[in-house]
C-alpha cells in the first residue's frame, strides 16, 4: 500500500469548489468539441481497470466502454454528484477516492491504464503524481494525457504570465506555465509520446497544450 500522506488535510473552497463544478458542467460541450479528436486517439482501446487522476463531473467517461471499472482520484467533494451520475449514465463502475494525486490510496501495480486532462497544472507536486502514476499502473500499463503546458515566448506566454495569479485563485491552483512534458518524461516511463497542439479558444492562456500517452 501507498505510505500515508504528508499533505495537509484537504479542505476545498466551498465557493470555489461548487463554481468550478459548474462551471465545467457548462463548459463541457465547447470544450469535448476542440478536444475530442485528441481524446480518441489518446484513449482508443483503454479498458480494464483504470484510474482517472483529476475526473471531475467525468467528461472522459464517454471515451471508455461500459463495465470498465474507474477509480476516480477526486479530491474536490462538489464535484462527486455529477462524477456520479455521467457513471451511471456511461455504465461505468466507479469507486471515488477523495485523495490528493500525490497520494492515491490504490496498490502497486493494480491499475491496467490512468488517464488524466487538465490535471497536472493544478496538483501541489506534479513530480510525486506522476510518481503514483507511474506506481499503479502495472508493467506495460498506459498513461494518457492531456495537459495545457508554459507556451514558447510571445504573446500567449505573456498573458500566461499576466493572469498567473487570479488564474491561480480561481481554477483551485492552476498553473498555465509549466513545463509537464519535461515532467513526463522525466518520470521514469519505459516510453513517452507527446504531441503539441494548440487550443483555438478564447481562453488564450490555455492555447499551448500537449496530447501523449507514456507506457511503464
Amino acid at each position: 500500500m501507498p505510505e500515508a500522506s504528508t499533505l495537509p488535510a484537504l479542505s476545498p473552497n466551498p465557493v470555489r469548489g461548487r463554481l468550478n463544478s459548474g462551471f465545467f458542467a457548462l463548459m463541457a460541450g465547447y470544450i469535448e468539441h476542440r478536444l475530442a479528436g485528441h481524446k480518441r486517439r489518446i484513449f482508443a482501446g483503454t479498458g480494464g481497470v483504470v484510474a482517472e487522476i483529476g475526473a471531475g463531473n467525468g467528461p472522459n467517461l464517454r471515451y471508455l466502454a461500459p463495465g470498465t471499472t474507474v477509480h476516480a482520484i477526486e479530491p474536490n467533494p462538489y464535484f462527486h454528484r455529477r462524477l456520479e451520475r455521467t457513471a451511471a449514465a456511461r455504465g461505468v463502475d466507479l469507486t471515488v477516492h477523495p485523495v490528493p494525486g500525490e497520494a492515491i490510496d490504490l496498490e502497486d501495480a493494480s491499475v491496467d491504464a490512468v488517464v488524466c486532462t487538465w490535471v497536472l497544472c493544478t496538483v501541489h507536486d506534479p513530480a510525486q503524481v506522476l510518481h503514483e502514476i507511474h506506481r499503479i499502473l502495472r508493467p506495460g500499463g498506459r498513461f494518457a494525457f492531456i495537459e495545457h503546458v508554459a507556451a514558447p515566448h510571445g504573446t500567449v506566454r505573456h498573458a500566461q504570465r499576466l493572469v498567473r495569479r487570479p488564474w491561480r485563485w480561481a481554477f483551485e491552483g492552476c498553473r498555465t506555465d509549466r513545463d509537464t512534458a519535461a515532467a513526463i518524461h522525466a518520470a521514469g516511463f519505459a516510453s513517452v509520446d507527446i504531441t503539441e497542439f494548440r487550443f483555438h479558444s478564447t481562453f488564450v492562456p490555455v492555447r499551448t497544450q500537449i496530447a501523449g500517452t507514456a507506457v511503464r
